[in-house]
């Protein structure tokens, strides 16, 4: 007999020439015909025990020659990764047939027993490979990669997660193009230099616009039917020439979904995972479809059990990372993408420590990984916000810059005790990847947009109890600084208003209202202001919907949008309703309504849910019902419709309760509109200062109060003549 015959030759001994005739190929043709044959009978529910036997017999002999043909030294390394590339080929066909049946996935595992008969059939496949297997040898299962330890009750593992796993265990990660450790001591090693780095770009307006020099470039072809733009393009060939990091930060509605889409393609950042918030997860899906229509997209929704753990791009929203932060860790993802990335700028946030925990050991494991922030409102409230997204961009670290960043400042020789050193920084960090493109500068044809306010006059009961609710706020913090300035007597008498007394007093009333120990506040006051405003912002708007065409309709609170929506019905004018509770199907519905139904004239929105990632171009008139806390978040609502796309002017209609607290906000917030400005357009306007909206409301409301207060005289005494 032929194995007879070489035995008699070597034995034990006999090398793997002397036991082959034929190549690895044949071995492989072999396992790819008997895989089609399981996958085959599987697709027709008949899964028998000869099948379960074929099944984990090849199971084997791929896990066996994927083991020898990364250990062979002979041959080209491209003949060695093509055949690796077929062989992953098959486990794949093996593990997708196996979420078919839960006998065949069982088969997969590691304390799964080898039937004898699965063994003998393996050893007969070897010889019609060409390879003659020794009497004693069988082949021998490597490790299968085992599901990510789960760190608490809530952690998941979907079980197409575990079956792409079982079908992928010789994918160990790739570490040779980490960076390694800086040893040699740094020029600027003793200087504290995130500080000077934050600052540099409120100090540095007149250094230009913060954008990245960017290819120039029209051969990128995005699939049929689709265009981009010249600014999207430039940022794609940037990927494609190799950069790999990106704070992506156009103005909204310049199109950084398709933008970062075309990178991943570009970088072959596969499988790429995609951070985003709840509300726009199903658009992601669909942009996903049309711009890589040849990458399968996946959604995670709750516990993952509808995902395909075998899909290109996955789009996981913040509300449910925290539970599958686990399987996603060991995944082996080569981008990450995270939209709205303003999301993650308090790091003691559990969405941000997740994001900047999935960041760290996507770049732990090399190549160099796609990493992408996304946001058209960078900065919220102050500069530090930049700190979580240059985090995730592996930029810095808690508290020093790192890598090229370090190398950069290195480089330009001075330091922050220099006068030239904070524009020089500001250069060193955009050139990592800041890209901000203003509509006026790259998107000439989207048309101008304006902010309108409409005072209006709260009258009867409701207005009333408002002003009244709003000197009881206002008592109560008079009376608190009275307290307090007799507290300490008259050693630190101070002329007028005391403008530091004023400000710990609104921050003390700012305190007791997050730990609710106060009455009225700041909160609950313009809540009330909402609900009192309801009727007549929702009739303004079906004013326009009438005389202008669809409208958006944005408010904060859930009462004011009931309030409208009953307004709208009794009017009789169709209306979709986009909130922060619908399901992602629900919500996608509603949009799709209002964007292509004539008949819906309005879309009643939450300013938080429906503020970010949804295209509403239908629309040229926008009413905010209620004031957001801050001008990102305006801005953000009024870029839904001011976007590409977009062919009418855009005006946002500004509803303000007049000589109340609502027009004191409106005020401040305009103030603030200009940090990002300097920051990242090279504005040279004035920032206002970064402070907190409603502790500077608190501050305006107890000033008004106490220079209103009647000047009492002292009392004149006569003495007797």
């Amino acid at each position: 007999m032929a194995r007879a015959g070489q035995r008699s030759h070597g034995g034990r001994g006999s090398t793997k020439e002397q036991r082959r005739t034929r190549g690895p190929e044949d071995v492989i043709a072999v396992l790819a015909r008997a895989v089609r044959d399981v996958e085959g009978a599987a697709q027709k529910g008949r899964v028998t025990p000869a099948v379960r036997t074929k099944f984990q017999a090849v199971a084997l002999l791929v896990r066996e020659q994927h083991a020898k043909v990364k250990a062979e030294t002979e041959g080209s390394a491209a003949h060695r990764a093509e055949q690796l590339k077929r062989l992953d080929g098959i486990g794949t066909i093996l593990a997708k047939t196996a979420v078919r049946d839960p006998s065949l996935l069982a088969l997969l595992a590691d304390e799964a027993v080898v039937s004898g008969a699965a063994r003998a059939l393996a050893r007969d496949m070897l010889r019609v490979g060409g390879i003659e297997p020794l009497e004693e040898e069988a082949p021998v299962a490597a490790p299968v990669a085992a599901a990510p330890t789960l760190g608490s009750e809530r952690r998941v593992v979907p079980q197409s997660v575990v079956s792409r796993q079982l079908a992928n265990p010789f994918l160990a990660p790739d570490f040779s193009a980490v960076r390694p450790a800086q040893t040699a001591p740094r020029r600027l090693g003793g200087w504290e230099l995130i500080g000077p780095l934050l600052r540099s770009f409120e100090r540095a307006g007149g250094g230009g616009p913060a954008v990245m020099e960017l290819p120039d470039a029209t051969w990128i072809r995005p699939p049929a039917g689709l265009e981009l733009m010249p600014h999207q393009v430039q940022l794609v060939a940037s990927a494609a020439a190799g950069h790999r990091t990106y704070l992506l930060a156009d103005e909204p509605g310049l199109g950084k979904t398709a933008q970062a889409l075309m990178a991943a393609e570009a970088a072959n950042a596969y499988p790429l995972l995609v951070v985003v918030p709840n509300v726009v997860k199903t658009n992601w899906a669909r942009e996903a479809q049309q711009w890589v229509p040849q990458r399968a997209t996946t959604v995670i929704h709750g516990d993952g059990e509808t995902i395909d753990g075998f899909a290109d791009v996955v789009i996981v929203n913040y509300e449910v990372l925290d539970r599958h932060v686990g399987w996603i860790s060991d995944f082996g993802f080569r981008g990450m993408v995270v939209d709205e990335a303003h999301f993650i700028k308090n790091k003691t946030s559990q969405r941000s420590q997740n994001v900047l925990s999935l960041s760290a050991k996507i770049q732990s494991r090399g190549p160099k990984p796609l990493l992408m922030a996304l946001t058209g409102t960078p900065l919220i409230n102050d500069i530090e916000d930049f700190r979580a997204i240059w985090q995730f961009l592996g930029w810095i670290d808690e508290s020093k810059p790192l890598g090229e960043l370090m190398d950069a400042l290195d480089d330009i020789g001075l330091t922050p005790a220099d006068p030239g050193f904070y524009p020089e920084a500001r250069r060193c960090v955009i050139d990592l990847g800041i890209v901000r493109r203003r509509k006026v500068d790259v998107a000439a044809d989207i048309p101008a947009r304006r902010i309108a306010d409409l005072p209006v006059e709260l009258d009867g009961a409701a207005g009333r109890s408002i002003r009244a609710a709003e000197k009881v706020l206002a008592r109560r913090m008079v009376n608190r600084y009275e307290s307090a300035l007799a507290a300490r007597g008259g050693a630190t008498e101070v002329e007028g208003i005391d403008h530091e007394l004023v400000r710990k007093v609104a921050g003390w009333e700012q305190k007791d209202t997050s730990t609710g120990e106060s009455g009225e506040n700041v909160f609950s006051m313009m809540r009330r202001i909402g609900e009192a405003k309801a009727g007549l912002a929702a009739d303004y708007a079906a004013q326009l919907a009438r005389s202008a065409g669809k409208v958006v309709f944005f408010a904060k609170h859930v009462a004011v949008m009931d309030a409208a929506e009953q307004t709208f019905a009794e009017l009789g004018l169709k209306y979709s309703s986009i909130r922060g509770e619908q399901t992602s199907t629900t919500r996608q519905k509603q949009i799709d309504a209002f964007v292509n139904d004539p008949e819906v004239t309005i879309a009643v929105c939450s300013l938080t849910a429906a503020g970010v990632g949804i295209n509403l171009q239908v629309a040229s008139n926008i009413v905010l019902a209620e004031l957001s806390w801050t001008d990102a978040e305006q801005t953000q609502a009024i870029d839904r419709s001011h976007r590409i796309g977009q062919t009418e002017p855009v005006t946002a209609w500004r509803i303000i309760a007049a000589q109340t607290l609502d027009a004191r906000i409106a005020e401040l917030i305009d103030g603030k509109a200009g940090l990002a400005a300097r920051a990242l357009d090279g504005s040279d306007e004035e920032v206002g200062s970064s402070v907190d909206v409603q502790l500077e409301a608190l501050v305006a409301l107890l000033t008004a109060a106490l220079e209103a207060r009647p000047v009492v005289s002292a009392p004149v005494s006569f003495s007797a003549s």
